[in-house]
């Protein structure tokens, strides 16, 4: 009688835990795919790094921690800048505001005060994305400041 027990006992787990894991695979297959037609996952292996980008594109600036700069701007409820306004004067004051939001929606989410680490971190995420983007900015006009100061090669 008890290794019928036992026997059935065997038998009922391995069905279920067997339905489990495919219920299982089956969403994570669903995900997957639909993550792939948001265009959030490679759709083969011949992306760089592995991180979802053209294989000319920067890897950093197209996927920094996986926050674009549209997503990034939302979470710190700042706009977007583009990419001729992210240097001088102008830029320089969004960077700033930015910073202040930053700090403000930084010390609001301390898990000390009861807030959230997983949104504190979204947040410095977001800032981090913003702060690449305005030095991608500088550099750009820095490198095209430098190309109108060289002298022009002609060749013959």
């Amino acid at each position: 009688m008890a290794h019928r027990l036992i026997t059935q006992l065997v038998f009922t787990s391995a069905r279920v835990f067997g339905r489990a894991f495919t219920e299982a695979y089956k969403q994570a297959n669903a995900s997957r795919s639909a993550r792939q037609a948001a265009g959030h996952v490679p759709h083969s292996a011949h992306t760089s790094a592995g991180r979802g980008t053209t294989p000319g594109s920067n890897p950093l600036t197209a996927a920094s921690h996986g926050l674009s700069l549209d997503e990034a701007c939302r979470i710190l409820n700042v706009a977007p800048t583009t990419k001729s306004k992210a240097v001088g004067p102008e830029g320089e004051h969004k960077l700033e505001a930015m910073q202040d939001k930053f700090r403000k929606l930084f010390d609001q989410n301390e898990p000390k005060n009861g807030g959230s680490f997983y949104l504190q971190s979204k947040i410095l995420r977001a800032r981090e994305r913003i702060e690449m983007e305005f030095k991608e900015g500088q550099a750009r006009e820095e490198a095209k400041k430098t190309a109108e100061d060289l002298p022009k090669v002609y060749k013959d």
